[in-house]
C-alpha cells in the first residue's frame, strides 16, 4: 500500500540532538521520559533500553540534583542513543551533565538566575554543540504572567516562551527547540499556532499531563493530530500516566495515521461482527503481542469476512480474509487457505517472511 502524506510541514531550522536531526526535513522524532529514580542507574538504564527497543528516537532524564548528575555519567556510558537532561533552576547541574556527554539540555534560561549563570550555560552549550530545549508549561507560568492573565491562556504561554527566547537571542544562541504544553487541548493548539509563525526553531509537541493510557492517548491524538495535520511539529512526546513504553507506541501510531512516519506493523483490522469467520479481536491481540519487536514498516490486513476482506487484502503486504476456510493474501494476491487453528501462526510467519 503506497501512502503519501498530504501534509506540508512548517519550515524550521534543523538542530542536532545526538545523532537525531530535529526540524528541517528530518522525520518527526518520537520521545519519552524515564520515570525511574535517576540515581538508580540500573533501573534507569533498563527503562531507556526498553524505550530504545520499541523505537524511541530520544529519551529525557530528570536531573534534579548533583547526585542525579553523577548518576547520569554512569547512565551515559551504558546508553548509545540521544539523551536529554531535564534541569530546573541550578545552572551547575547543566554544566556537569554537559561535561558527561548529554545531547540536549531542557532548561528555561529565565529560571536559572543571573545573566552570568545563563551565559555560562550557553557558552558551554556552544562549545560542546549541545542544543537547548525551552519547555513552557501552563502549570508553572511566571508569577507576573499569572497575575497579568489571571489564568493560563495561549497568549500567556507564548509570552513566557518569548522571554526565554529573547535571552537566547541576546546571547546569539539559535540552536534550540521549544514546547508550549497545557493539559487543555485547545489552549495547547492555539499557543503552538501563535508561536509557529514567530520563530524559525523546531517545535516539540505535547499535551502535558494528558491522563491515563486510554484517555491520555485520545487527548494526545486529538491535540497533536490537529497540529501535525497543519504541518506544525518536529518532535513529539505523548505524556501518559502509564509505562513510558506506551508513550512511544502511541506516538508512532499518531504519526503513522497521518502518514508522517512508517515504523513497525500498520495493522488494518475490522471491529468484528456476526459475519466474522474467525475471532478477529483475539487474532489481532495475539499478533500485536507477537510482533512488538518488528520496527520495519509493513501493512497487514486482518478482516473477518468477505465483504471488505478481499479489497483490503489486495492493498497490503500480508492480509487475511475470513471464509470457510480463510484465505491468506501475499502482496495483494490470494496465496493459500488457512484454518482458524493455524491462523495466528501462519500470519506471523508470513509477516516475518515478508520483511
Amino acid at each position: 500500500m503506497t501512502q503519501h502524506s498530504p501534509i506540508s510541514r512548517r519550515v524550521s531550522r534543523q538542530i542536532q540532538v545526538g545523532n537525531v536531526a530535529v526540524g528541517g526535513d528530518a522525520p518527526i522524532s518520537v520521545q519519552s521520559m524515564t520515570n525511574t529514580n535517576t540515581c538508580d542507574v540500573a533501573a534507569t538504564v533498563g527503562q531507556i533500553q526498553a524505550l530504545q527497543k520499541v523505537g524511541a528516537d530520544i529519551v529525557r532524564v530528570s536531573i534534579p540534583d548533583m547526585a542525579a548528575a553523577e548518576a547520569f555519567a554512569e547512565i551515559r556510558k551504558a546508553i548509545d542513543m540521544p539523551l536529554v537532561a531535564d534541569i530546573h533552576f541550578d545552572y551547575k547541574i547543566a554544566l556537569k551533565v554537559a561535561e558527561y556527554g548529554v545531547d540536549c539540555l531542557r532548561i528555561n534560561p529565565g529560571n536559572i538566575g543571573r545573566e552570568e549563570r545563563v551565559r555560562a550555560v550557553i557558552d558551554c552549550a556552544k562549545d560542546k554543540n549541545i542544543p537547548i530545549r525551552i519547555g513552557v508549561n501552563a502549570g508553572s507560568l511566571e508569577k507576573d504572567l499569572q497575575k497579568k492573565y489571571r489564568e493560563p491562556t495561549p497568549e500567556a504561554l507564548v509570552e513566557s516562551a518569548m522571554r526565554h527566547i529573547d535571552i537566547l537571542d541576546r546571547l546569539n544562541f539559535p540552536d534550540f527547540k521549544i514546547s508550549l504544553k497545557a493539559s487543555d487541548v485547545f489552549m495547547t493548539v492555539a499557543a503552538y499556532r501563535q508561536l509557529a509563525g514567530q520563530i524559525e526553531q523546531p517545535l516539540h509537541l505535547g499535551i502535558t499531563e494528558a491522563g491515563g493510557l486510554r484517555s491520555g492517548s485520545v487527548k494526545s491524538a486529538i491535540g497533536l493530530g490537529m497540529l501535525l495535520a497543519e504541518g506544525i511539529g518536529d518532535t513529539i512526546r505523548v505524556s501518559l500516566a502509564a509505562d513510558p513504553v506506551e508513550e512511544i507506541k502511541v506516538g508512532f501510531d499518531i504519526l503513522k495515521s497521518l502518514h508522517l512516519r512508517k515504523k513497525g506493523i500498520n495493522l488494518i483490522a475490522c471491529p468484528s461482527c456476526s459475519r466474522q469467520n474467525f475471532d478477529v479481536i483475539k487474532t489481532v491481540n495475539a499478533l500485536e503481542e507477537r510482533l512488538e519487536d518488528i520496527v520495519e514498516p509493513l501493512d497487514v490486513a486482518v478482516i473477518g469476512c468477505v465483504v471488505n476482506g478481499p479489497g483490503e487484502a489486495k492493498e497490503v503486504h500480508v492480509g487475511v480474509t475470513g471464509g470457510s476456510p480463510n484465505l491468506l493474501y501475499l502482496d495483494g494476491k490470494p496465496h493459500h487457505k488457512v484454518s482458524n487453528e493455524a491462523l495466528v501462526d501462519e500470519l506471523e510467519q508470513a509477516i516475518r517472511d515478508a520483511l
